[in-house]
């Protein structure tokens, strides 16, 4: 995921790319509105932008005004050290789409910068992967015709891990993908859910392997 970041605290803008980062997102950023601004016009990659509102020159305000008069839809996470209703009602009426008031805990930061990108991007309508196929609609899993139970952590696993076939994934990204808002979900759960689900995926043709020091990683069975 691209975010770009735009704060004029060097000190701030330095800690939140290290911290967005460590989630594998890539990280551009920006010190002034006019910069910013500058990059937007230019179609920037950006899949979610943190914006500053008491920037030097152009605020966050104007340069959220700029990107919706444009016509871009990006979504737009506004932080701000004003904490009265009036700013947070001004900043969501130029377009953007969530706000945090400085400080911040950064697991809140990047559990709202991932549903922001959620939001923004088509969901399909299933996944599939050998004679296992989700019904993302209906919220229904099968192997070939044969409906198979799951709880509701169960399917969260299992979604995620779809949508990463063939990729390692760790038990910390999966936590951080399925618990943005930091529900108590520990390593070890995350351990059990597999367990679960590689015995109700018997007979799918697909297998979750570990990956021993990394995670785990969805495949066809060989």
């Amino acid at each position: 995921m691209h975010v770009l970041v735009v704060e004029d605290d060097a000190v701030l803008a330095d800690g939140l790319s290290r911290v967005l980062g460590g989630h594998g997102m890539a990280v551009e950023v920006v010190g002034n509105g006019a910069q910013a601004d500058l990059l937007l016009q230019r179609a920037v990659s950006a899949e979610v932008v943190v914006l500053d509102i008491g920037l030097p020159g152009m605020d966050g305000f104007e340069v959220v005004r700029r990107l919706r008069a444009r016509g871009s839809a990006v979504p737009v996470l506004l932080l701000t050290a004003r904490d009265a209703i009036e700013d947070r009602v001004r900043g969501l009426e130029q377009g953007a789409d969530d706000y945090l008031v400085k400080p911040f805990a950064t697991a809140e930061l990047v559990a709202r910068i991932k549903a922001l990108a959620r939001r923004n991007t088509p969901r399909p309508a299933g996944l599939a992967l050998g004679d296992l196929s989700l019904d993302l609609a209906a919220r229904r899993a099968r192997v070939g015709d044969k409906v198979i139970e799951l709880s509701v952590r169960e399917w969260a696993v299992l979604e995620y891990l779809l949508q990463h076939a063939a990729r390692v994934v760790s038990k910390q990204q999966i936590i951080d993908a399925i618990l943005p808002w930091g529900d108590d979900l520990t390593l070890n759960a995350v351990e059990v859910y597999i367990s679960r689900l590689r015995l109700k995926l018997a007979d799918a043709g697909v297998a979750i392997r570990t990956i021993r020091g990394f995670g785990y990683v969805l495949e066809l069975a060989a």
